[in-house]
């Protein structure tokens, strides 16, 4: 059995799907409508992951996997000769871990209020605001090529979603951070993304 990586298009799911073509591992894609927590055969996705939201991963021995952050690290660590994260132990992998968790919370998270119908014009600019400050501490963690340096890991899987997602959905650039607008076209030129993006139907 290989790795099943349940997903929507342009969804979070992005980053383990980039994550799994970098590491060469098998795996099939099943696409979920969120919406009608049902799987392209109409069976019930919630019967798969009671979360309900993606992305969800089942690993060859029929375990299954969630929340983001953490699956991307499996999936490095199923293949260490890849170099897609540091060893565990190592002052790297926590300064990893610390660039997963700042994606996750400061920069994934944090937009989900300006996605509320509910929130008011005056709040999201607001957000905005404060939102624009830890881009530009993010700018400052670029360290090389990559995210974490001369080697392109998980992180940059996930990187790339938020600032596709900041850029295509909530409608805002990088000209304010131009390192980060040079960081996103190489990423875009990462044959894994482009080929994620192809699968799932997407533009850049």
């Amino acid at each position: 059995m290989t790795y099943r990586l349940y997903y929507t298009p342009g969804a979070c799911s992005i980053s383990p799907h980039i994550s799994l073509r970098e590491s060469g591992l098998a795996f099939e894609l099943l696409k979920v409508d969120l919406r009608a927590k049902k799987l392209a055969d109409g069976s019930d996705y919630l019967a798969v992951s009671p979360k309900g939201y993606v992305p969800t991963l089942q690993l060859p021995g029929g375990e299954i996997l969630t929340e983001g952050a953490i699956m991307v690290q499996y999936i490095a660590d199923q293949v260490p000769d890849k170099k897609l994260a540091p060893r565990y132990g190592t002052m790297e992998r926590y300064r990893l871990n610390e660039m997963l968790h700042f994606i996750a919370t400061e920069l994934h998270k944090a937009t989900s209020p300006l996605y509320n119908a509910l929130a008011n014009d005056e709040y999201k600019t607001q957000l905005k605001g404060r939102l624009a400050q830890r881009w530009g501490v993010f700018q400052e963690s670029v360290k090389g090529e990559w995210l974490m340096g001369k080697d392109f890991t998980i992180a940059d899987g996930y990187a790339f979603y938020v600032m596709r997602a900041w850029q295509r959905t909530i409608k805002e650039d990088f000209a304010r951070w131009p390192k980060l607008g040079e960081y996103y076209a190489r990423l875009v030129q990462r044959p894994s993304v482009a080929a994620a993006l192809e699968a799932e139907g997407l533009q850049p």
